[in-house]
């Protein structure tokens, strides 16, 4: 989707679209009074205290009649300029511009303002030229916002918007909006029982369903597996750790406003920690190492905790606490480029299994100029840099340099996925370190029987699992593939009371097989029950009848299919087998 705040034209069409609205808002509420209305990416929104009046969704199609009404009419749009002193006198009856204007410094300070037939408004401006311009535009939402963002004032009225400059634009974009609804994660992780939240629980602190924690579990061996054939080894960290541990790593310092407050037990400060590195740091130091252990592979499905604001909460994509398929390697100088090319194979071959195409690399460095998010050592950091680069040209892959990106102890490997709908998100991460083991005066003996410092590859590949199923449910609209799906076979038969024997029998038969399955023989309609087994996007339905019986054979429907295919059990067994061994 475009994002209109990027686009110049669109972002003053869009501006100037949520003063019309607001106008419109004034006509029919004539006590309305405005607080903010910026541009987003989505399009635009304005803050709005309607006094007792409360707008719901069925009331935007009268505020869009309204605003139609006025872009007809074709006002100019005209900007004036008057002092402090003035803005305070002409909006003497609005506590929400009152106080804008009283944040202004100066008494002097000369206020903008723009004016569109009998509404005026506060605004730096710039605008369309006539309010004429404004036809093409749609009424999203409305939500409540509190005043400043603070909990403890008044509660407000949001209402959301876009603006474009033909109606061909906004009709795609609205066909855009509705398959993206079709496709949240959040909407499909309820149908299908994937997880919930509870405000009792926490905001945040997603809770996995019987559904959602087996696709969980299937991920995690997935990528378990995956470690153990290239040699990783798999430990468990506890999910808190002394404050002194982070003080050492550095993350106190660097990293303290995205962690959860802490906490004093018996003398001792405790935090839950927000990444694991500092815990694997202090495994690895725990006993000698030579240079014939290297490379060391370290990995833990671990549980972290880290602060989110709660508007920027989002079903399982950002939450306050997740888990992360995290490995950290320890290796040697030398083994940096084949170590750093192993992880991206294994990048680029789960990503295969898993139909994934559509992602780009990035390559995160430091900021030079800033000598406090990063941590000081120029020689590191050109080294650590140049290392990467060199990596990534002899592997011949395609990437582009952000500067200002990079941890505060290292560059790093960013894989940024495009998703069917929505921004790109970063997935997987490969992330280069000289620091941290030097913190933790991490050793190993080389060949010549000196002691020498190790180098540390955090690397994450489906970053956090949490996020990654909310990415892949969205990707697929939750129609899992085979051997992901929670429930792979669904058996219905025409009529529980003549099939229903046989239907138990396949169930268990199925199950015997390593097949999860469900039985399906309630007292409904065959017709209510292929519908709701489709609704829950369950891959093969089996409808089993007196024919089926009689032979002993099984006839099966894909989801999203008609049609339908009988063969034997024994076929169906190696079929569906096959579908889940190729992860098709």
């Amino acid at each position: 989707m475009i994002n209109i705040k990027e686009d110049e034209k669109l972002n003053i069409k869009n501006h100037s679209c949520a003063h019309l609205m607001a106008q419109a808002v004034k006509h029919l509420y004539p006590e309305a009074k405005f607080w903010v209305g910026p541009v987003i990416e989505e399009g635009f929104y304005y803050d709005i205290d309607l006094g007792d009046n409360t707008l719901t969704e069925e009331d935007l199609p009268r505020i869009e009649k309204e605003m139609k009404k006025i872009a007809k009419d074709g006002k100019r749009i005209i900007r004036h300029e008057i002092s402090k002193k003035e803005a305070l006198e002409q909006f003497k009856d609005d506590p929400y511009k009152l106080d804008l204007i009283n944040r202004m410094d100066e008494d002097e300070t000369v206020i903008s303002c723009y004016s569109q037939g009998d509404f005026t408004d506060l605004c730096r401006g710039p605008h369309v030229e006539s309010v004429k311009e404004l036809k093409n535009f749609k009424l999203l939402k409305v939500s409540g916002a509190y005043w400043k963002g603070d909990a403890n004032n008044k509660m407000l009225q949001r209402i959301y918007g876009i603006c474009f400059e033909t109606p061909e634009e906004l009709e795609n974009h609205l066909k855009e909006l509705e398959e993206a609804a079709q496709r949240d994660h959040r909407k499909i992780g309820k149908d299908l029982g994937i997880y919930m939240m509870s405000d009792l629980v926490g905001r945040g602190l997603p809770m996995y369903l019987p559904n959602g924690f087996t696709l969980w579990n299937l991920l995690e061996n997935y990528i378990r597996n995956k470690e153990l054939d290239r040699g990783y080894v798999h430990v468990q960290t506890p999910p808190l750790g002394n404050v002194e541990l982070y003080k050492t790593s550095g993350h106190w310092d660097h990293y303290q406003e995205s962690m959860f407050p802490k906490m004093e037990v018996e003398g001792e400060e405790f935090v839950l920690r927000p990444m694991n590195c500092p815990h694997h740091m202090v495994i690895y130091g725990n006993e000698l190492h030579s240079y014939r252990d290297l490379p060391l592979r370290i990995a833990e499905i671990a549980r972290d905790c880290r602060y989110e604001a709660s508007g920027a909460l989002k079903g399982i994509e950002r939450v306050r606490t997740f888990c992360q398929n995290d490995s950290h390697i320890f290796c040697t100088l030398e083994q940096v480029e084949s170590e750093f090319k192993g992880v991206v194979d294994l990048i680029l071959e789960c990503y295969k299994e898993l139909g994934i195409h559509n992602y780009r690399f990035e390559l995160s460095l430091r900021d030079p100029e800033d000598k406090v998010k990063y941590h000081p050592d120029d020689k590191m950091w050109d080294e650590a840099e140049n290392m990467l680069r060199e990596v990534l040209n002899d592997l011949k892959i395609d990437y582009v340099e952000k500067v200002g990106e990079a941890a505060f102890y290292g560059p790093k490997l960013d894989v940024q996925v495009r998703p069917a709908v929505g921004n790109e998100i970063t997935l997987s991460t490969c992330q280069l370190d000289f620091c941290l083991p030097a913190k933790f005066d991490l050793t190993y003996v080389d060949a010549d029987g000196e002691k020498k410092t190790p180098v540390v590859l955090h690397r994450a590949v489906f970053g956090s699992i949490d996020r990654f199923i909310a990415y892949y449910l969205e990707e697929t609209k939750g129609a899992l593939p085979v051997w992901l799906a929670p429930t792979q076979v669904k058996v219905i038969p025409v009529n529980p009371e003549y099939q229903g024997k046989y239907g138990e029998k396949i169930t268990e038969l199925l199950r015997k097989n390593n097949i999860r399955v469900e039985l399906d023989n309630r007292n409904e309609k065959l017709g209510y029950r292929l519908r709701e087994a489709q609704t829950k996007k369950i891959p093969y339905t089996l409808i089993l009848g007196d024919q089926e019986k009689t032979d002993k054979t099984i006839s099966y429907r894909l989801f999203g299919e008609k049609d339908t295919t009988t063969v034997s059990q024994k076929d169906f067994i190696k079929h569906i087998q096959k579908q889940i061994e190729e992860k098709k």
